[in-house]
């Protein structure tokens, strides 16, 4: 598991979502199901791609009933094709249907994440360049989206607004231009006693020679520039600061943008644009027997 999930940041998450899901109670599995009645279900994956949240969906079975059995027949970050089973839960039938949903909803995004990452990931893998998630994520879901990028192959950006300076356009305009804006920054993290790196937004060769001249940062980001200008900003940069490319990047230039020689490419797509993985959870021949 990445490092910004821990028991912690789990336990709120599966206390809201169930909260959000079952409120005073699952009603129909309450008046349609036996209490004490056993049952099993497969996890069925539906399409090709990538399975990811295999080991959340074993924490959310658990959390709500301990009792359930499950056992992993796949790994997270393991390529899939449709009808293979990725995991088999056993025990109570009301606590299987009850999490049925919630362990769903998660594997379904995450899957359709970690399928893009490692999509885009391949596409880049002869150059150097390493993909970055961004923090255009779901409200509440956003540890589990990014451990969904970590699992497809991608690395993870600065998790939120306290974990790193990020001087982007708006910040720039409003402080007054790209000197003020590092000037400030400096000034505000020692009167914190903070440690943050710092990462600028430059939108041309003039404002990334502008961030050379006052230097203090630690990544340049190359926003909206195509590929050819990119390349010249590198060449300017040379090593001194690392560089990111951001903006308007997907398959059909993602390639072009890498052999650009940037060392970093952030992809707002891979948690905003993507198409949920088809899997579901089918119920094996019911057990005849019932819990005690």
């Amino acid at each position: 598991m990445q490092d910004y999930i821990n028991q912690e940041s789990l336990q709120k998450f599966l206390q809201a979502s169930f909260l959000e899901d079952i409120g005073e109670g699952d009603h129909t599995t309450l008046a349609a199901v036996p209490a004490g009645q056993l049952g099993s279900a497969n996890l069925l994956i539906k399409e090709a791609g990538v399975i990811a949240g295999l080991e959340l969906a074993k924490t959310i079975f658990h959390y709500h009933d301990p009792d359930l059995q499950v056992r992993l027949f796949l790994k997270d970050g393991q390529s899939v094709k449709a009808g293979d089973i990725g995991l088999l839960v056993s025990g109570k039938a009301a606590s299987i249907l009850t999490t049925e949903r919630l362990v769903l909803n998660c594997m379904q995004r995450m899957s359709g994440i970690a399928t893009k990452t490692k999509e885009l990931n391949d596409l880049i893998a002869h150059t150097g360049a390493k993909l970055l998630d961004t923090r255009k994520t779901t409200p509440n879901f956003r540890m589990l989206e990014k451990w969904a990028v970590a699992i497809g192959g991608g690395k993870n950006h600065r998790f939120a607004l306290y974990d790193m300076i990020m001087l982007k356009d708006n910040h720039i305009d409003f402080a007054g231009g790209i000197s003020k804006a590092i000037k400030s920054t400096h000034a505000y993290l020692k009167k914190k006693g903070l440690h943050l790196k710092i990462e600028i937004e430059t939108r041309s060769l003039e404002e990334v020679q502008e961030v050379l001249d006052t230097g203090g940062v630690d990544i340049i980001m190359l926003d909206n520039m195509d590929p050819q200008t990119m390349e010249k900003a590198v060449k300017m940069i040379a090593g001194q600061y690392d560089t990111e490319a951001s903006g308007g990047i997907d398959e059909t230039n993602i390639v072009s943008v890498a052999e650009s020689g940037v060392d970093y490419i952030s992809v707002g797509a891979l948690t905003h644009q993507v198409k949920s993985m088809d899997i579901s959870l089918k119920a094996l021949r019911k057990h005849p027997q019932t819990a005690s």
